[in-house]
C-alpha cells in the first residue's frame, strides 16, 4: 500500500489548488467545446460520406473519454517515474512511426501514411511522438544542464529530435515536422543552451523551411496559392479561399451554433484542421477571440506550473506541454486565417483526432501532477 502512494503521490489535501482548478476546467471546456464543434462542422459530410451524421463525433467521444482517463491516472501518477520510461515511451514510438509504412499496418489516407491500424484501432504515431520528444529533452536536459553548454552535450537532444522529424517528414507531414522543429527549439532555449547555438539552429531553422518547400512540387504550389489563392481558385488556393469565406460569413457575433454554410462540403476539413473557420463564421470574430483567450489563459496556467516546479525535470515537462499547445495552436490559426502557407495540423483539444485530444489530455495531466507536487 506504501508503494501504491508513492507510486500515485497520494496525500491529503488541506485546500483546493486554483491553479490545478482552472487548467482542469479550461481542458475540459475545450474538449467538450471540440465535440460540439466536431458535430457542427462534420455532421453532413459524416452523413455524405458514411451514411451516418454522428460518425466523427462518436470518435471524438471515444478519444475525449480516453483522453479524461489519461488525464485522471497521470496526474496522480509520480511524473518522476517517466523519466525512467523515457527510451521505452521513445522506442516504441519510433517503432509506430516505422509501421506507418508496413503493409497491413500502415494507413494510407489522401496519398500520406500517417495512421497505424492495430486491431482496428487507428492510432496516429505523430501526435506521440510530441510527446514522446518532450519527455526526452526534458529528462536530458534536466540531468545535462551543465553539458548542453557545448555542442557536443547537445548531440543526444538534437539526433533523437532529427530522427523524429525525419520519420515524420517522410510519412508525409511537414506540419508535425514543424512543430517538432519548434518544440525543440524552444525547448533548448528554456533548457539554457547559449545564445551562439541559439542563433545558429535559428538560421539552419531558416534554411531548412525553403528546402522542404522545394523538395516537393505541391508545396511549391502551396505556396503561390498562399501568396495569392485566386491564382488556382479551384486547386490549391480552393481551401484558403472557403477558409477566409468562412471567416468573414462569420461578421463580428456569427451565424449561431450549427447554422454555419462552409460546412456543407464547401471547406474541406472542416472538421480537423479548418475547424477554426467554422467557429468563427459560427462564433463570429467575438467567439474567436474568447477562445484565443482561453488558449492563452491555458498556456500561462501551464507556464507558471512549470516556472512553479519543485526539480528541473518537472519545470521542463510542464513548459514542453505549454510550449506545444502554444506552437501547435498558433500555426494551426496562421493557416486558417491566410497567415501563413497551408498545411494541416489539428487544433488542440477541439479537432477532429482520437489520439490528438487522448494525448494533449494526458500531457495536461503530467503537468497537473507536477503542480500537486510542487505545492
Amino acid at each position: 500500500m506504501e508503494k501504491i502512494k508513492k507510486l500515485f503521490i497520494i496525500k491529503k489535501c488541506k485546500k483546493i489548488d486554483k491553479i490545478s482548478l482552472f487548467i482542469v476546467i479550461l481542458t475540459l471546456f475545450l474538449v467538450i467545446f471540440g465535440c460540439v464543434m466536431v458535430f457542427s462542422a462534420s455532421c453532413y459530410s459524416a452523413e455524405i460520406r458514411y451514411g451516418n451524421k454522428y460518425f466523427f463525433l462518436i470518435k471524438q467521444i471515444c478519444g475525449a473519454i480516453l483522453g479524461v482517463f489519461a488525464l485522471i491516472f497521470f496526474a496522480f501518477f509520480d511524473y518522476h517515474i517517466l523519466k525512467k520510461f523515457r527510451y521505452v515511451v521513445l522506442a516504441v514510438c519510433i517503432i509506430l512511426l516505422v509501421l506507418v509504412f508496413v503493409p497491413g499496418f500502415g494507413v494510407q489516407s489522401y496519398g500520406a501514411n500517417r495512421w497505424v491500424s492495430i486491431l482496428g484501432i487507428s492510432v496516429q504515431p505523430s501526435e506521440i511522438a510530441k510527446f514522446a520528444l518532450i519527455l526526452f529533452l526534458s529528462s536530458y536536459l534536466a540531468e545535462n544542464h551543465e553539458k548542453i553548454k557545448s555542442f557536443k552535450g547537445l548531440l543526444p537532444a538534437l539526433l533523437v529530435a532529427f530522427v523524429l522529424c525525419l520519420l515524420v517528414i517522410i510519412e508525409p507531414s511537414m506540419s508535425v515536422t514543424m512543430c517538432l522543429l519548434f518544440l525543440t527549439f524552444f525547448m533548448l532555449i528554456v533548457g539554457g543552451i547559449n545564445k551562439k547555438h541559439t542563433l545558429i539552429f535559428s538560421g539552419l531553422a531558416s534554411l531548412c523551411v525553403p528546402l522542404l518547400i522545394i523538395a516537393e512540387p505541391y508545396r511549391m504550389k502551396r505556396l503561390f496559392a498562399f501568396l495569392d489563392p485566386w491564382i488556382s481558385p479551384q486547386g490549391e488556393g480552393f481551401q484558403l479561399i472557403e477558409s477566409l469565406y468562412s471567416l468573414g460569413n462569420g461578421g463580428l457575433f456569427g451565424v449561431g451554433l450549427f447554422n454555419s454554410r462552409q460546412k456543407y462540403l464547401f471547406l474541406p476539413f472542416a472538421e480537423s484542421d479548418f475547424i477554426f473557420s467554422i467557429i468563427g463564421e459560427e462564433f463570429g470574430l467575438v467567439g474567436a477571440l474568447l477562445l484565443i483567450g482561453m488558449f492563452m489563459l491555458l498556456c500561462f496556467l501551464l507556464f507558471k506550473v512549470g516556472l512553479s516546479a519543485k526539480d528541473r525535470f518537472g519545470c521542463l515537462l510542464a513548459l514542453g506541454v505549454g510550449i506545444l499547445i502554444a506552437v501547435q495552436t498558433l500555426l494551426n490559426i496562421a493557416v486558417v486565417t491566410g497567415s501563413i502557407p497551408p498545411t494541416g495540423l489539428p487544433l488542440p483539444f477541439i479537432s477532429s483526432g482520437g489520439t490528438s485530444v487522448a494525448v494533449f489530455m494526458a500531457g495536461v495531466g503530467v503537468c497537473l501532477n507536477v503542480r500537486r507536487q510542487s505545492v
